[in-house]
């Protein structure tokens, strides 16, 4: 099972999304606060659907609480569009943690400092970013196609 983090979401629609797409691949959300919405927003519960209540979620005040309970810290891979190293670079396993920044700016360099494997998903130069969801997607599909073939 993997285990998809969220630092700081800010549009409810992307978490809901976000939420469905964890109960159909069997991985688990981890959202850590402050979040741009009420974790029961009309919204997040149109893009969860009646898909939340089957959720694995846990919710963490800060980066800090989350970190601690995280048992291998090498297992733990920061999406950033800066990063160098490509997400399909990566020998995924059951158990990693994937992690997500906030919409408008992604992750901090505070939390992107406190860990050493940054992965970016390779994108054409006239873009950005690609929407958190969309990425989320990207990047469980490729960690699940990885880990079904270990099986």
């Amino acid at each position: 099972m993997l285990n998809i983090v969220l630092v700081e979401p800010e549009i409810a629609n992307n978490t809901g999304n976000i939420g469905r797409l964890c109960v159909g691949t069997h991985s688990r959300l981890h959202l850590i606060h402050p979040f741009g919405f009420v974790i029961n927003d009309k919204n997040l519960k149109r893009s969860g659907l009646d898909y939340w209540v089957h959720l694995d979620v846990t919710e963490y005040q800060d980066v800090a609480s989350w970190k601690a309970s995280i048992p291998d810290l090498s297992r733990v891979f920061l999406m950033s569009s800066h990063a160098k190293k490509s997400y399909f670079e990566i020998d995924f396993q059951d158990g990693d943690w994937l992690v997500f920044g906030k919409e408008s700016k992604g992750l901090s360099e505070a939390v992107l400092n406190q860990f050493e494997n940054h992965l970016t998903i390779p994108m054409s130069p006239l873009i950005r970013s690609f929407n958190i969801a969309n990425s989320v997607a990207f990047v469980i599909g490729e960690a699940n196609r990885q880990i079904s073939l270990k099986i």
